[in-house]
């Protein structure tokens, strides 16, 4: 399943949210080097309880709009551990 994802680096703290039926993830980490692709991918695996392989870029990896594809997951068992 592709979602779109805005990403919001450089934040106080590490959050998601929904905003207009697309996330809206906040991350402590810079756009620098791909840590900030890197701290996504990992914070979208430990809130979804999935391995990070299960989750990948697709399109926008150097840009804060990005489509993240994801496996192993249903859209509303995705949603509701997204907003917890």
């Amino acid at each position: 399943m592709l979602i779109s994802v805005k990403v919001v680096p450089r934040s106080s703290k590490n959050s998601i949210e929904w905003e207009q039926g697309n996330l809206k993830v906040r991350l402590t980490a810079p756009p620098v080097d791909g840590a900030a692709n890197e701290a996504l991918v990992a914070l979208l695996a430990e809130r979804l309880g999935l391995p990070k392989r299960s989750i990948s870029i697709v399109r926008g990896t150097t840009g804060r709009q990005k489509m993240v594809e994801i496996s192993g997951i249903s859209m509303e068992n995705m949603k509701q551990k997204l907003s917890t």
